[in-house]
């Protein structure tokens, strides 16, 4: 069963959090793992999330990030400000210590919680994950991006812009392969219906996870010490696989599994493998 509630952050925002295993009567004991949403979702588990984490004997913990979902909007917010959400998040639900997973847009914040809480995030999970905003000799963080590409770069050029683009931006089918559409008809159309939701409560949450990933995170990912697996597919079109390689090479305990056919969708079918793989190596 989950269990939803609003819990009050020291700065009075507050966070809706879900809690799948909460009343059960081993859950204080139970391998925990909080999911980070991608953008935009609500934060609600989703269905193949909920299977996957259930079969395992898995506690499965997600929120909104600020501005989604019932969450209060944290205007100015960098990727790192998720660590410090999750620690009191944390706190009020008694973890003590639990993996993260993430997929898409959760990702940086994943990395981020494992990296500025490293007493507590024993394992993280990354899916299709973006890399640090960089433009060093080598690294075009844009190339290969089709459907994200111009919401981003809007955001590189300031909130005005990115705001200013919402006005007349509309979704690249092109973006998601015909293995992804696949996925959201079948496996993942909880996903698809949770995007709906979250897109018409308003883009505020959106526009501020843009804008904090390709500005400065607030961490270096070099500085975690948990064991991190990245799971990329070779044909992702929104987010591409080079920045999983970039990742991996910045990850100190990085492991990664390309899956070649898969997308920005269909690579979520690896998420219960994904789950198995924390528990291995928490």
């Amino acid at each position: 069963m989950v269990t939803s509630q609003e819990i009050r952050l020291r700065d009075g925002r507050v966070l809706r959090v879900h809690d799948a295993g909460a009343g059960s009567d081993d859950a204080a004991d139970a391998f925990t793992v909080l999911w980070y949403h991608g953008s935009p979702q609500t934060g609600a588990p989703l269905e193949p999330l909920l299977k996957a984490s259930a079969a395992r004997g898995i506690r499965l913990v997600s929120y909104g990030r600020p501005g989604y979902g019932g969450s209060s909007p944290l205007p100015g917010r960098d990727v790192a400000s998720a660590a410090w959400d999750v620690e009191q998040l944390a706190d009020a639900l008694g973890l003590h210590r639990f993996a993260v997973m993430g997929a898409s847009g959760g990702g940086p914040h994943a990395l981020a919680c494992a990296a500025l809480l490293p007493g507590r995030v024993i394992a993280a999970a990354c899916l299709a994950s973006l890399a640090p905003f960089e433009t060093d000799a080598g690294f075009d963080w844009f190339d290969g991006m089709a459907g994200g590409g111009p919401s981003l770069r809007a955001a590189l050029r300031g909130r005005r812009d990115r705001e200013s683009f919402e006005e007349t931006d509309e979704f690249d089918p092109e973006c998601f392969t015909e293995e992804d559409w696949a996925a959201l008809e079948g496996a993942w159309s909880s996903l698809g219906a949770d995007v709906g939701v979250a897109s018409a409560a308003g883009p505020g949450g959106l526009i501020d996870d843009d804008l904090a990933y390709v500005a400065a995170w607030g961490f270096d990912v070099a500085d975690i010490a948990a064991p991190v697996l990245l799971v990329q597919g070779g044909r992702d079109r929104v987010v591409p696989p080079s920045h999983a390689e970039r990742l991996l090479r910045r990850c100190r305990f990085g492991e990664l599994w390309l899956r070649p056919r898969d997308g920005h969708i269909s690579v979520l079918d690896a998420a219960p493998l994904a789950l198995e793989w924390l528990r291995v190596h928490s």
